[in-house]
């Protein structure tokens, strides 16, 4: 994994806070909630946190204030190990 490639990542679960965005004021088809959840855990926390704040979306809910910025310790956490075992970058 190269820092390329968890920043790309990030920047698509940005966006896909945004197009979720723009789909709840059109009416349009939804991303699930846990679509989220999951991209969050899988190292794009980063991304959808910002994207929350950045389009206003869910932060209302307590779910996404809370477990968000909790699984963005969990990205930081698995990016440290694998920085020291020599993975990551």
């Amino acid at each position: 994994m190269t820092l390329a490639i968890y920043i790309l990542w990030n920047v698509i679960a940005f966006f896909l806070v945004g197009y979720d965005k723009r789909q709840a004021q059109k009416g349009g088809q939804r991303i699930q909630e846990k679509t989220f959840f999951y991209d969050a855990f899988f190292l794009g926390a980063a991304g959808v946190l910002f994207g929350l704040y950045f389009f206003h979306h869910k932060t209302k809910h307590r779910s996404f204030v809370i477990i968000i910025p909790l699984l963005l310790l969990w990205n930081l956490a698995v990016l440290y190990y694998l920085w020291i075992q020599g993975v990551l970058f």
